[in-house]
């Protein structure tokens, strides 16, 4: 009775708040790798590229936002038990369970509208997205290394749909590129949740008893070298002709990012890796600094 009371009164506090909040605007960093097929198209001046792109991104700002509202309410239980998650509005009552899954339609179906509006390959991106989300969530969440090898190919997705967005192919190793970095970042994650939860880690979510902190400190230690060699060797094998093979300055700033992510997630426990880049301004200004070498060796070289 004082838990209904509790869900009733959380319902009453409702608001457009609540709703933004369901969609997670501080996870919609990671749709980031949309734009990266604008920056490396040669296209990032052009009004119309740009205005694709954009759009491309928002689009799966609301297709992740939907996916989101939708797995609050299949893990309500489970977050209810999580310190922090326990705070969420469906998990905390402040939006009902069928509410949110009316928002998480309502957000999926103007996803897939715009994905499609800006292309049939931006569009059929969707479409794989929410397929690999809905497999992520019955299946493959539940299983060691296939999780965060699945949580990898969503952001690959994200790669393609932005490259179809501006109708330019994207280098096979940049997706490697993608591929390998995300898989770090998938791993820091789940150290993340293990450091955090500590016992409690495998009540939260079952495929953590699978996982340890040393063996994850492995695995994330062999993503971050292929990431950088991979990286390392698409400036160099990709850009080797022309002004171009300046594009290896870059480097550095790869190196430092990764490696400096690394540090914040060791120190003191680590930190959520989810708000990472949101918080850190070394960070922040690594990547810009990144992209500012980048956009001058494609466009000013």
């Amino acid at each position: 009775m004082v838990e209904t009371a509790f869900v009733d009164a959380g319902r009453k506090r409702a608001s457009a708040g609540s709703y933004l909040r369901l969609a997670r605007p501080k996870q919609w960093t990671k749709n980031g790798f949309v734009l990266a097929g604008l920056v490396f198209s040669g296209e990032a001046f052009m009004p119309s590229s740009v205005a694709s792109a954009a759009l491309a991104f928002a689009a799966f700002c609301a297709l992740s936002g939907a996916v989101y509202a939708f797995n609050d309410v299949l893990d309500v239980e489970e977050d209810r038990k999580h310190p922090r998650k326990r705070l969420r509005p469906v998990a905390s009552g402040e939006v009902s369970p069928r509410s949110a899954v009316v928002f998480a339609a309502a957000l999926a179906a103007a996803g897939l509208t715009a994905c499609f509006y800006v292309g049939v390959g931006v569009g059929i991106s969707g479409v794989a997205y929410l397929l690999l989300q809905a497999l992520y969530t019955g299946v493959l969440k539940h299983l060691a290394i296939l999780d965060v090898m699945s949580i990898s190919a969503g952001f690959v997705i994200r790669a393609l749909a932005g490259a179809q967005a501006v109708g330019s192919p994207i280098s096979p190793w940049l997706l490697v590129c993608t591929g390998l970095l995300t898989l770090f970042l998938g791993f820091t994650k789940r150290r993340y949740e293990l450091a955090s939860l500590g016992d409690g880690a495998a009540v939260h979510r079952r495929n953590l008893r699978d996982y340890s902190v040393p063996l994850l400190d492995e695995m994330m230690n062999i993503m971050l070298a292929a990431t950088i060699i991979a990286y390392s060797l698409y400036t160099f094998f990709v850009y080797a002709n022309g002004e171009q093979i300046f594009m290896m300055a870059s480097i550095p700033f790869v190196v430092y990012g990764v490696l400096r992510y690394m540090l914040l997630v060791h120190r003191d426990g680590g930190g959520n890796p989810d708000t990472l880049l949101l918080r850190d301004r070394p960070l922040q200004i690594t990547l810009l600094l990144w992209l500012v070498v980048v956009m001058f060796v494609l466009y000013f070289l």
